[in-house]
């Protein structure tokens, strides 16, 4: 019976957590939906009030407005016009105290993080961590810059290394190259094999190659 009962659960968790994430991320789009409607029957006429408590009433509504803005916002700053109000957008929250090291930190991290270009999370390596001998998954976040790089020289390589089974948490490093191994497996298979606490380990094979810049 013991048996049968973890081999159930192993079919049932991953369903089941993924489904909690996504009733959680609507519930979360749906909460910020309601207080944009709630500010917004602040400064309405009384007669619209029934409206929007219409509006209330639609589970999943504000993902799909959500998604809508964040699809149309990314149409309008792709010309011309919506990268000058960007910048417009920008200026203003650079200029207000507190305000702006906040936004300049979050905007910094985003640009990095998700630009096409970018290195950050392209690349996952195989570090010694916490300690010679001891071995983890890391993940290649870009090069030393500025005047940290003056200090350490061009040989080596900004890396983040996950704690498990929690990746949104970890430590930030700066180790030589020499002394980090290329890996042949995804950031994705990387993430999975953090995860499940190598549980779950890709196919690919690890090999001492170049670290890209």
């Amino acid at each position: 019976m013991k048996k049968y009962l973890l081999t159930g659960l192993m079919v049932w968790l991953p369903l089941a957590i993924t489904l909690w994430v996504l009733l959680w991320l609507v519930g979360l789009l749906d909460a910020v939906f309601a207080s944009f409607l709630n500010g917004l029957s602040a400064v309405t006429p009384e007669s619209l009030g029934p409206r929007l408590e219409r509006l209330h009433a639609i589970p999943g509504l504000g993902v799909v407005l959500v998604f809508s803005a964040m699809l149309v916002t990314g149409a309008l700053v792709s010309n011309v016009a919506g990268r000058w109000w960007v910048k417009q957008w920008d200026r203003l929250f650079t200029n207000i105290p507190i305000v702006k090291s906040i936004y300049n930190s979050v905007k910094k991290v985003s640009d990095t993080l998700f630009s096409s270009n970018g290195n950050a999370f392209r690349t996952a390596l195989l570090v010694q961590y916490p300690r010679q001998g001891s071995w983890t998954v890391a993940f290649q976040t870009g090069s030393p810059s500025g005047e940290v790089a003056s200090h350490l020289g061009a040989d080596f390589v900004s890396v983040y290394v996950p704690t498990t089974p929690n990746p949104t948490s970890g430590f930030f490093l700066m180790l030589p190259k020499a002394d980090v191994i290329e890996l042949d497996m995804s950031v994705d298979e990387a993430l999975t094999y953090v995860i499940s606490m190598g549980s779950v380990a890709p196919g690919a094979q690890a090999s001492k190659i170049p670290v890209s810049q």
